[in-house]
């Protein structure tokens, strides 16, 4: 069977369960609990059940929209705790900390063969130079020279330091984000047409629908661009990886099949309630939305004040977005499918074949959360 035609099963039943991809591993949220199965740089699988303080939240936030901006924020703050905790339990911080003492020792063992050299010396042989990288990779993974005190403030360090990072990076993503696909294509749009058409900008409906069709548009090829060019990347294709084994796990539940390496491994990895699907439809939302909002003109600060309007609507685009990803869940009809095959198309570039290691950590962390009483079914 080809990988790029997998099987789409007949499914049982429409399950609640998502999951996310993280470093070298998958969390899966279920309606009682999550829980995160990592692979360690060492080999081995670590399952966690993760804290996700799933409070049954007001009712308000259980209305149709208001729910989608409930779930979005709760999602994200989730996703963010079980991806910094994937870093660590994924031996991340330790395999950097070799890899560092194996390129000190690479550097000291060409330094004394340049002085070997001199003296007419025979250089380091290549095994006792392996040798030497290995032991200098093994001290610093055990950190033999330091006390259990210093290595648990270095421990406390290296997680500190690792969530500031976090933090700033994803400060950093959200201002970038607001830059390329709230600003840029309003100040795009106002180049071409407005100084280089010399087309006047208007209040009609004519205008406003060019408008915000041409931002639509952009913004998708931004955002298919961006992700085309992050999967090329060999980390970040990995967790593309394990972003395609959890879809597959999934659909092997939903199929009602034993969750089995050989089972899952048959299924598709294109499922019609992923975050990626959710962010183009996102996208396509925004392009009617951005129809209501007026021109407030071609220049820099009418362009920010557009951006403004557009960043105080995202919740509106969020909820719709939420509310059609989830009745896609729920059927499966010509019109769903047609709605739903630009977000599938993009998982084409967000989903990889996993392989079969990441799809047991796949399957481990799904039936840490199926619940007993079906309370999982859409």
């Amino acid at each position: 069977m080809s990988k790029d035609n997998n099987c789409v099963p007949a499914c049982r039943k429409k399950t609640s369960i998502g999951g996310q991809a993280l470093i070298e591993g998958i969390m899966m949220r279920g309606p009682k609990k999550s829980a995160m199965a990592v692979r360690h740089c060492s080999g081995e699988m670590v399952l966690e059940e993760v804290d996700s303080n799933m409070k049954k939240p007001a009712k308000i936030w259980r209305l149709p929209l208001f729910r989608g901006i409930y779930g979005m924020v709760t999602s994200f703050t989730l996703g963010y705790k079980c991806l910094t905790r994937s870093a660590v339990l994924s031996g991340m911080d330790e395999q950097i900390e070799m890899d560092e003492a194996e390129s000190i020792e690479k550097k000291a063992i060409k330094k004394e063969n340049k002085v070997r050299a001199k003296k007419g010396e025979a250089p380091v042989s290549e095994e006792e130079a392996a040798e030497r990288i290995r032991a200098a990779r093994e001290k610093a993974l055990s950190g033999e020279e330091l006390t259990e005190e210093e290595k648990e403030k270095q421990k406390s360090s290296s997680n500190a330091l690792m969530n500031v990072a976090m933090v700033i990076g994803s400060v950093l993503g959200v201002v970038l984000a607001i830059g390329l696909f709230m600003y840029l294509p309003s100040q795009i749009f106002s180049l071409i047409f407005n100084k280089g058409l010399g087309i006047e900008p208007s209040t009609t409906y004519g205008y406003r629908t060019l408008q915000s069709g041409f931002e639509g548009v952009l913004k998708i090829a931004i955002f298919v661009g961006y992700m085309a060019l992050v999967a090329l990347m060999k980390d970040i294709k990995r967790t593309f990886m394990y972003h395609g084994a959890e879809h597959k796990t999934i659909f092997c539940y939903e199929a009602g099949l034993p969750l089995t390496t050989e089972n899952v491994r048959k299924m598709s990895r294109f499922h019609p309630r992923c975050g990626t699907s959710f962010m183009i439809v996102m996208l396509i939302i925004s392009i009617l939305i951005g129809i209501l909002i007026p021109s407030f003109g071609s220049g820099i600060v009418a362009n920010l004040l557009r951006a403004v309007i557009k960043l105080l609507l995202l919740p509106l685009s969020v909820g719709l977005g939420y509310e059609f990803i989830k009745y896609a869940g729920r059927h499966d009809n010509v019109f769903i499918r047609i709605l739903s095959a630009p977000g599938l198309w993009m998982q084409r570039i967000s989903t990889k074949e996993p392989d079969d290691s990441m799809i047991e950590c796949a399957i481990a962390a799904l039936e840490a959360v199926i619940p007993e009483d079906d309370s999982d079914a859409l």
